[in-house]
């Protein structure tokens, strides 16, 4: 079995990992005998996922279909934000949890 990637970063995602797929195929309609393509999987893990439904829509029909299915996806309920957070802290091992007392909810100035 080949390793799947995340479509935009190209990070590896685990076997049962957290991720959203979109399933592409194309089949005819109206014209016999029926023909229909294999289908075929994009992966993006969650951080492209939330990235991708809060950023500008992109460029072509089939890049706009996938895209309002993320966003909807997005939008639906809060678990895939959680699981970009999760990934993203630990990617970057920096970010707080939110539930740091001593930030009192006010922003720190970089630098």
């Amino acid at each position: 079995m080949q390793p799947v990637t995340c479509l935009r970063c190209r990070r590896e995602i685990q076997t049962g990992g957290k991720s959203v797929a979109v399933y592409m195929f194309a089949q005819t309609v109206g014209v016999r005998p029926r023909q229909k393509s294999a289908a075929n999987r994009i992966c993006f893990c969650p951080q492209c996922a939330v990235s991708l439904a809060m950023g500008l829509p992109p460029e072509g029909a089939l890049n706009m279909a996938a895209w309002d299915m993320i966003r909807d996806l997005v939008s639906a309920e809060p678990s895939l934000n959680e699981a970009a957070w999760e990934g993203l802290r630990g990617i970057v091992g920096l970010l707080s949890d939110g539930k740091d007392e001593s930030s009192n909810g006010r922003l720190r100035r970089a630098g």
